[in-house]
Formats: C-alpha cells, sequence, structure tokens
C-alpha cells in the first residue's frame, strides 16, 4: 500500500458543504452561557404553588429533556465513522463542525439535569433522578437508535453509495431532520409559555433554539448528500423512501409515549392533544421525502429547515 502524501483539492467555498460549514462558525455558541436560573424558580413556584403535585407530573417534564439528552450522547457517539470516510474536503470541513456540535447538545441537557432538575428536586427534598434510568426509554426508541449506530458502523465494513444512503438516512434524515424536529416542536410548544398548565422554562427553550439551528445545518447537508447519491452515484430513491419507511414507525412510537402524560382534574389533556406530534412527524416526512427524491426540487435553506409553526 503506497504511503505517499496527495494533496487534496482547494476547498469550494460555493458548495453547500462549505456554506454549511461557514454557518456553523458564524453561529457558534456556548451551552454553558445560557441562563438557567429562571428555570429553577419558574419549576419551583409551578410545583410549590400547585393544589396537588405528584412525583408523575415531575416525570411528565423529565421525560422529553432525558430522551433529548441521551439522544444527544448517542449521535455524539456514533457520528464517527461518516467522517472516516468521508474524502471531499468540504464534507470533512462540515462534518468536523457537527461533531463539535453534537458535543455541545450533550453538553446542555447534562448541565440542564445537573443545574435545574438536581436543583429543584434538592430544594424539594425528594431524592435526584437519573437522567439515564431506563423509564424514560421506550423499545422504540432503544431500537430506533440501535439501527442508527448500525448503519453508522456499517461503513467502516462496506463503504458503499447504498451504505452510505442507510447512514445519511437514519441519521441526518429521520433521528434529526423528523424525530427531533418533532420533539423540538412539542417541548417548545409545552414549555414556552403557551400553557398555564404547564411551567414556562425559557431557558429549555433558549437551549432547543440554539440547538435547532445547528441541526438545520445537519439535516440539510444529509438531504444534500443524498440528492447527490441519487444523481451521481445512482442509488435508487426507492431505498431512501423504504429505509425512512422503516424507521417511521419508531419514530411514532416514540413521539406517541405518554406513559407520563398528565391530565387535568377534569379529565382533559395538558399541553398538546393526543395524536398532534405525530401527525406533525409525518408531515416532516412528507416534506423531506419530495425535497430528496424529487430532482427538481430544492432543498430549503437552514433557517427553513428549522423553522417551527408560529416562529417568527
Amino acid at each position: 500500500m503506497s504511503t505517499e502524501y496527495t494533496p487534496t483539492e482547494m476547498m469550494d467555498r460555493e458548495s453547500r458543504s462549505n456554506r454549511y460549514y461557514r454557518n456553523a462558525v458564524e453561529r457558534h455558541w456556548d451551552p454553558g452561557e445560557i441562563d438557567l436560573e429562571r428555570d429553577v424558580g419558574n419549576l419551583l413556584e409551578y410545583i410549590e404553588g400547585a393544589d396537588e403535585y405528584d412525583q408523575g407530573y415531575w416525570y411528565r417534564t423529565l421525560n422529553g429533556i432525558a430522551k433529548f439528552g441521551a439522544g444527544e450522547d448517542a449521535v455524539t457517539e456514533d457520528l464517527a465513522p461518516l467522517g472516516t470516510v468521508l474524502d471531499d474536503i468540504d464534507d470533512q470541513l462540515f462534518l468536523t463542525t457537527q461533531l463539535y456540535e453534537e458535543a455541545k447538545h450533550a453538553d446542555f441537557f447534562d448541565r440542564y439535569w445537573r443545574e435545574v432538575v438536581w436543583t429543584v428536586e434538592d430544594e424539594l427534598g425528594w431524592e435526584r433522578s437519573n437522567p439515564r434510568h431506563e423509564r424514560w426509554f421506550n423499545e422504540p426508541y432503544i431500537e430506533l437508535f440501535d439501527r442508527n449506530r448500525k448503519a453508522q458502523f456499517r461503513l467502516l465494513e462496506e463503504d458503499t453509495p447504498e451504505n452510505r444512503a442507510k447512514a445519511y438516512c437514519h441519521y441526518h434524515l429521520t433521528v434529526e431532520g423528523i424525530l427531533a424536529q418533532t420533539g423540538y416542536y412539542g417541548m417548545q410548544t409545552s414549555y414556552g409559555g403557551e400553557f398555564d398548565e404547564l411551567p414556562h422554562l425559557p431557558g429549555l427553550v433558549e437551549g432547543f433554539t440554539k440547538i435547532r439551528s445547528d441541526e438545520g445545518r445537519h439535516v440539510g447537508f444529509g438531504m444534500n448528500q443524498l440528492k447527490k447519491l441519487i444523481r451521481e452515484e445512482g442509488v435508487d430513491p426507492t431505498l431512501v423512501e423504504e429505509t425512512v419507511n422503516e424507521l417511521l414507525p419508531l419514530v411514532q412510537g416514540i413521539t406517541e409515549d405518554d406513559r407520563f402524560q398528565s391530565d387535568t382534574e377534569e379529565g382533559e389533556r395538558i399541553g398538546l392533544q393526543e395524536g398532534e406530534l405525530a401527525e406533525y412527524a409525518v408531515e416532516k416526512h412528507t416534506d423531506r421525502m419530495h425535497q430528496i427524491t424529487d430532482a427538481a426540487a430544492d432543498i430549503p435553506d437552514v433557517d427553513e429547515l428549522v423553522r417551527l409553526e408560529g416562529d417568527d
């Protein structure tokens, strides 16, 4: 095997990957700078001011945070194989920012649990909850992230256009483009101050807003890579559709996980209504499939990819 060094091509400053890289550099943020004190105060006021408050309500609040935190840990660990096989300098540049950003996301949720969740529990004299306790993770959640990990590490054994397409379908398109976007919608709507029956958590919402901005680039990169694989490498668009369709039931199983759902005394559901998140996930899936498999369709810019209903 030759060990001679071969210089890479110069960067293509106009390529989508390079523009995503520059966008990441320009939108840098520090998870340690987000103010979380109001979240602690609002949670304590909400809990102590309630006529009746039990641990079940608390678990409902923690459920989504725990899922996001563990998910960010998982995708941070599982992205490395893709970085190993990419050979385009602009793709590599972008992926270095994605690895860094996934680490920041994991950092934010770890910090939130330590500085908000545990602080509230300490103030109330409750036992500290474990963000990695099995109670938070149902079977569809575990299955989806297991499949994602296998799809990424398969690249180290057999790096083919089809396997790359499957890796992008699992990671960028399904986990980030459908599941995460649906989760953002649910969490930001629930804790953004819209519902009097739920606490307003501005620090959590700000963190989600920053993370959404990052993941808009991640989703756009994956979608662009899939379009290139279809156009330049002959990957069959049905492979993309079939791969994501196989994963959608797992996404719906996660978004419909209502084990910690709370109701009012009158029996009305608190926050988003039953089926609303599942409907949102299907809508995102439909949009992504059209944008990738239709040769005439354009991939939206970053801000559009992360826009939520109600955003200005």
